[in-house]
């Protein structure tokens, strides 16, 4: 049960609360089943196999994969991307990524740029956060072997036209990997029919599911060119040395999170049974309340499109010459409410609103169990802080 007097707006860094089935599902594997995924014949390694089974053909409904073989489970969205860049890119190779990205795609490229010679450009995006596609075909080389974009800002929310990069990227031989760590859950997603080749996202956010779980879509074909650089028990193949080149096997060695997995495999159900239509019309309902109302506070600086219709969920805000995080340390302690204060892992995004220097913002989030009263009760408390601090 959550807290009636604490109002959460953090659900871009992890969805909370749960829906209850996703609590029950957990409770229940950890109570009554216990068995490993794929590692056992019982009858009750048998149901725990037969959940992950589900949850990887729920996923792929859900992404419009044509195969749940294409979907790879992880442990979050940052091994995704990781799985997708260091299992991809060799030396020599120019990646193009955007100035919003997450440093779950940033270190990486900067470990391999180090380490093995990896040329990376960095396309800058406008004053609301947005990447123009021709400013990406305009960076694409004959050696590019990548791009990279995020598909809705983490800082912002702004999403970004990925149809269009993404056709800009594939007419041009190269690779296109977006990451949906906000975007998967929150708006519809159909790989089969996109110029998409990999999408990476964490299964605690806009899924719904525990913590410690993640997807990453790879293209049918495309696996052949990925490495595995992690090795070792599949349970499946057991009397061969080496590691099995079949899907998803080939990426995913050691134990499951399996009670992770078993709560995702109904984050997913909630999701389809609610339907992504219904679900984004809820958030851009209360990001338009938000906005409106935050809108109308003199003297606070509001980011990013201020379109519910072009962004996510994700509402950054800032005071001048008052620190995001005492801001949002005010908030919980004289008003419960919980906020993300700072530069959100995406230094580059701070940098296009110029607030990397002041230490970054402050960000609400809603969820899909976010009350308007909830975002009217975050409006009057910005409205409380600003005319005491004044």
């Amino acid at each position: 049960m959550t807290d009636p007097q604490h109002i959460y707006l953090d659900n871009a860094a992890t969805s909370f609360p749960k829906p209850e089935s996703v609590y029950d599902a957990v409770d229940h594997y950890q109570r009554e089943l216990g068995a490993a995924v794929g590692r056992g014949s019982s009858k009750k390694s048998l149901d725990v196999q037969r959940a992950v089974d589900r949850c990887r053909q729920q996923a792929a409904g859900l992404l419009g994969a044509t195969s749940p073989k294409q979907i790879l489970f992880t442990f979050n969205g940052t091994d995704s991307l990781n799985i997708a860049l260091h299992g991809l890119l060799e030396s020599g190779d120019h990646v193009v990524a955007s100035q919003l990205e997450h440093n779950s795609v940033l270190r990486p490229l900067r470990e391999l740029e180090k380490r093995i010679g990896i040329d990376v450009t960095i396309v800058q995006a406008d004053s609301e956060g947005r990447i123009a596609p021709e400013d990406v075909r305009v960076a694409i080389r004959s050696e590019t072997r990548l791009v990279t974009l995020i598909h809705a800002s983490n800082v912002i929310g702004t999403i970004q036209p990925i149809n269009d990069i993404g056709q800009i990227v594939r007419e041009s031989g190269a690779l296109f990997l977006v990451d949906a760590a906000q975007s998967a859950g929150h708006l519809p997603i159909d790989v089969a029919n996109s110029p998409i080749d990999l999408l990476a996202c964490p299964g605690h956010k806009g899924l719904l599911g525990p913590l410690g779980t993640g997807l990453l879509f790879i293209r049918p074909g495309l696996e052949e060119q990925i490495r595995s650089f992690r090795q070792g028990g599949t349970g499946s193949v057991s009397e061969e040395e080496h590691q099995p080149h079949t899907m998803p096997d080939k990426l995913e060695s050691g134990n499951h999170n399996a009670p992770g997995l078993i709560g995702l495999e109904v984050g997913l159900d909630w999701i389809v049974d609610c339907g992504i239509d219904s679900l984004r019309e809820h958030e851009m309902q209360l990001t338009t309340r938000l906005l409106d109302g935050l809108l109308q506070l003199d003297g606070l600086q509001v980011y990013g499109t201020r379109s519910a219709e072009e962004s996510v969920g994700v509402v950054s805000v800032s005071l001048p010459d008052f620190e995001p995080q005492v801001l949002a340390a005010l908030l919980e302690d004289n008003f419960a409410i919980q906020t993300r204060a700072g530069l959100h892992c995406a230094p580059g995004a701070h940098c296009c609103l110029d607030t990397f220097s002041s230490g970054g913002t402050v960000r609400f989030s809603p969820g899909p169990f976010t009350r308007e009263e909830e975002i009217d009760a975050a409006v009057f408390a910005m409205s409380e802080l600003m005319r005491e601090l004044k």
